[in-house]
């Protein structure tokens, strides 16, 4: 038979994510993508408190803001480029529609995106030692570096993911290496999907099916078997909960909610968890 696609190929990871779970979001807007459909399906979700974060340094400001830190935390990067404020000659994470002449823009390398990445995990471990870190690199391309530049940006990133992934050595004892990992979600837009009809109407960035889809695998990859019964028995109830009746008055549709409610109350006993 024959094959039209060219799937990638996920790492099984270490851990699982269990249902309703604390997780946490750091990075570019393609965090925010997946953070919104986790919110969706009732996990806990703390997704860029501090602002959207699009290359590593500002990640790194971010994470060493969190007052907590949860079990899980994904970190998707987007670019290397940083801007600086020349003025104190400090990497600024948002430039807050200020004059652009206040800033000069320039590209992390390799080993500086990595220094930022193993300080990441470093404070993450600090605070919390079992903690599982994923990276990701958003499959968004910057049209305004050009194509090529572009990819050269998001290699920087892969190649420093890859340094820090490759040369891990926790400095907590007894803690597993393998605490932290990759997730492709750029492979599966530009090598899996790898068509048109899967980008917006800018031609730039993934439509809601290509992130719904990179969701599915995610989720494929990381959720437990618990997590997925969970999700199998949330579904039909926020579907209810979501419909929009033309009769919201009629007995019949108060009848239905009635029934809705007491399958939340059900699922919330089951799942101590889960937050409405």
């Amino acid at each position: 038979m024959m094959q039209w696609n060219t799937p990638v190929i996920i790492d099984k990871p270490d851990f699982l994510i269990q249902p309703c779970e604390e997780i946490l979001f750091v990075g570019s807007c393609f965090a925010d993508n997946m953070a919104r459909r986790m919110t969706e399906d009732k996990f806990r979700v703390t997704a860029n408190p501090f602002g959207t974060m699009y290359n590593p340094a500002s990640v790194l400001h971010t994470i060493e803001r969190l007052q907590t830190v949860p079990r899980v935390a994904f970190i998707t990067l987007g670019t290397n480029h940083v801007y600086i404020l020349k003025e104190t000659g400090e990497i600024v994470d948002n430039c807050q529609k200020r004059p652009a002449r206040l800033f000069d823009e320039r590209e992390l390398s390799v080993d500086e995106c990595a220094d930022y990445l193993r300080r990441c995990v470093d404070v993450l471990r600090l605070r919390r030692p079992d903690v599982h870190v994923v990276f990701t690199v958003s499959p968004i391309r910057y049209a305004k570096y050009g194509f090529h530049g572009s990819q050269l940006s998001k290699a920087t990133l892969l190649l420093a993911i890859q340094n820090v992934l490759s040369s891990d050595t926790p400095q907590i004892p007894n803690l597993k290496s393998q605490s932290i990992g990759y997730f492709p979600a750029y492979e599966i837009v530009l090598d899996e999907l790898r068509d048109y009809r899967f980008y917006a109407p800018d031609m730039i960035h993934p439509s809601e099916q290509a992130v719904d889809y990179i969701y599915q695998r995610l989720a494929h990859t990381f959720f437990s078997d618990d997590t997925k019964r969970f999700l199998s028995e949330w579904q039909p109830v926020k579907e209810a909960l979501n419909h929009r009746p033309f009769h919201p008055e009629s007995v019949e549709y108060q009848t239905f909610m009635k029934k809705t409610h007491e399958r939340l109350e059900a699922l919330k006993e089951k799942y101590p968890g889960l937050e409405t």
